[in-house]
């Protein structure tokens, strides 16, 4: 569907007394075209070549013929976001254009990577306010002046400036700013003539009363009907009744990374950061209180850094990539989604893990605890045997984690170093808890654990990787025995912007500002990219990470439970609190139906688990049925395929009818 507007345009001409033609045309019409047309209906002959379009609003002649309304900014219209760091601005799109459509053309011109990633989402409501002069309380709005990026025909990255494999890189691996002119940074972006530190660098909390007026979920109920307002991907903005200068969120709402590499994609990383910042700070993800003082460590650790980056970068406008930079192409960090080096390639022998362990399996109105046993992890089944001598015999107990729920249940201060595992059974999930002793032998179990449920072996490659970052993740939680290297409280570290207030209730700020400092000897050495990307993957190990939940009413019973989307799997919750009750593997799914007019989204097909129905509750059915697809969709992507997005493919698992 193509959206035709009506423009007048005046005749300046000495020859002429001043005209006005109005001609009715699409945002794809390039500027030349519009010239013949008018030509055309004012039915002159004469010598038009020393012509010109004069863009009377903006006081600039539109000379580059080629360039297309839609490009210039003429044909879009306004739509407001609220980007993941609380920012908002102003961009111009084509609201005839579907979402996944306007939401490519929006990230290109931010200049992020793999936009199939994220979308837009309608503002949650909060019901214990009254619906006020909303609009007027939010900051003033950055409005994103001059020609609008739009992909051109084909390929949605079809700029090899902005998306090929051998582009420039953007981050300055010293203090991780963007390089150098911003022009090179983003092409002939809008952005290219402002300021785009409000996309690249963090920018600290100005004030607790900020984290006060924004919406926290209170459960898992109110983060259920957060997802009411996910924007229909395969439908344009006009048929989903957006309006002009609407606040819309921009949003990563697909919890899978692909190929998130520091030098290119500066502005992603900052945007998930802040994304997954907002998210711990307004509680909408559960971590403990170890880490939490240990992400508002981090957290203070990059605002003192973006702060001094930003003053040396003012200072240093010529900046060189150093040999720093070149090893950061080898330190390619790849969160999940994306595909890990092949540096080790595949090994003939499996490694295999054989210890103590002590296991338990809770159940009802049962006082039995942790039962040690001697324990091998061969593939991905766990054998428990009673003694190391009858490691060769037959185990008391076997387990097979192909399909399992992995949940890590740890307290540094306590040594509490537990793995929570539901294994999928025919009538259910069994419930099994691994205690370690010692954090070492706790990463290598976790790490083969979440390999196990993913149907991996310890040769996999990416095992070695997964301890390190377990360790990594255990090691930022430790707090600081040597209190002489711990810096002095100062004025500068304000704990009501840097936790959320669940602990501001439970500690005085002075006691918070305390455990913070000495956290951050921990984080105190990173650089700034490394301090972004750590948070950033300490959220990816919390265990709520990546959960979309929605309401749903299962057939046969009569109750709403929730229902939680992930990467890689559904999984059927109990609504009081969280736990896992069933799971269903994507990988394992053979087929899914949505029936339109009942709203069900059934005949859930996969091996070995029955088949799955439910009705969407307070949420269309196709929110849930796109986040399947849209999920599925990710999965099939590679890096040794080309950088072009199959888009039919997309429409064709989410849409639901093309």
């Amino acid at each position: 569907m193509k959206l035709f507007k009506l423009h007048t345009f005046s005749l300046c001409d000495t020859d002429f007394s001043n005209v006005d033609v109005s001609l009715r045309v699409t945002g794809e019409i390039h500027i030349g075209g519009v010239m013949l047309k008018l030509v055309e209906k004012l039915d002159v002959k004469k010598d038009w070549s020393d012509h010109a379009l004069w863009w009377e609003k903006k006081k600039t002649w539109l000379l580059k013929t080629h360039w297309t309304l839609d490009k210039y900014g003429i044909q879009a219209d306004l739509l407001r976001l609220q980007l993941p760091n609380m920012k908002h601005m102003k961009v111009k799109v084509n609201f005839s254009d579907r979402v996944f459509k306007a939401v490519s053309d929006i990230c290109k011109t931010f200049n992020i990577r793999h936009p199939e990633e994220l979308s837009l989402l309608r503002k949650p409501r909060d019901p214990k306010k009254k619906k006020k002069k909303l609009e007027e309380a939010e900051e003033a709005d950055l409005e994103l002046e001059g020609p609008l990026l739009t992909p051109g025909s084909g390929s949605i990255y079809s700029s090899p400036g902005l998306y090929s494999k051998t582009m420039t890189p953007t981050y300055d691996s010293r203090d991780g700013s963007p390089l150098s002119p911003t022009s090179a940074w983003f092409g002939d972006s809008p952005l290219s003539e402002g300021n785009p530190s409000i996309l690249a660098v963090s920018q600290p909390i100005s004030s607790p009363d900020i984290l006060v007026k924004l919406y926290k979920p209170q459960s898992l109920l109110d983060k259920a009907k957060i997802n009411q307002g996910w924007l229909d991907s395969s439908r344009s903005l006009m048929e989903q009744d957006v309006k002009e200068n609407e606040v819309l969120l921009l949003r990563f709402k697909y919890h899978s990374f692909f190929d998130l590499n520091p030098k290119y994609d500066a502005i992603r990383v900052n945007q998930l950061y802040e994304q997954s910042k907002w998210a711990i700070l307004l509680e909408e993800i559960e971590c403990t209180e170890e880490e939490m003082m240990m992400f508002a460590a981090l957290q203070y650790h990059i605002n003192k850094l973006s702060i001094m980056a930003s003053e040396n970068h003012m200072n240093n406008s010529e900046k060189e990539v150093d040999e720093v930079d070149a090893a950061l192409s080898d330190l390619e960090i790849t969160l999940e989604g994306g595909k890990t080096s092949n540096t080790l390639g595949d090994i003939t022998s499996i490694p295999e893990l054989a210890d103590y362990v002590k296991v338990f399996k809770p159940k009802k109105l049962t006082l039995k605890g942790y039962k040690q046993y001697w324990c091998t992890f061969k593939d991905i089944t766990i054998s428990c045997y009673k003694s190391k001598d009858e490691a060769h015999g037959t185990p008391a107990h076997q387990m097979n984690l192909r399909g399992c729920e992995v949940t890590p249940d740890v307290n540094i201060s306590g040594q509490k170093f537990n793995i929570k595992l539901l294994i999928p059974v025919a009538d259910g999930m069994n419930e099994i808890w691994l205690r370690c002793d010692m954090e070492k032998q706790y990463a290598h179990w976790m790490a083969a654990c979440r390999l196990a449920s993913k149907g991996k072996t310890m040769a996999d490659s990416s095992y070695n990787l997964e301890v390190q970052n377990i360790l990594s993740f255990l090691k930022m939680q430790h707090m600081n025995p040597d209190p002489q290297f711990i810096e002095p409280i100062t004025t500068d570290i304000n704990p009501e912007c840097l936790v959320s207030p669940r602990y501001l209730k439970k500690y005085k700020n002075k006691q918070i500002s305390a455990r913070i400092l000495e956290a951050h000897q921990n984080v105190a050495q990173m650089s700034l990219i490394e301090a972004k990307m750590r948070f950033i993957q300490a959220w990816q190990s919390l265990p709520e990470f990546g959960i979309t939940h929605f309401l749903a009413r299962f057939q046969g019973v009569k109750r709403e439970e929730l229902m939680g989307i992930t990467y890689n799997r559904l999984i059927r919750m109990d609504a009081s609190n969280g736990d896992a009750i069933k799971t269903w593997r994507f990988s394992n799914m053979k087929q899914w139906n949505v029936n339109w007019e009942i709203k069900m989204v059934g005949n859930i097909k996969t091996e070995q688990v029955p088949t799955l129905s439910f009705v969407c509750a307070e949420v269309d059915c196709k929110v849930v049925h796109e986040f399947i697809g849209g999920y599925i969709f990710l999965s099939t992507r590679a890096k040794d395929q080309n950088e072009s997005l199959d888009e039919e493919m997309f429409y064709k698992l989410t849409s639901g009818w093309v």
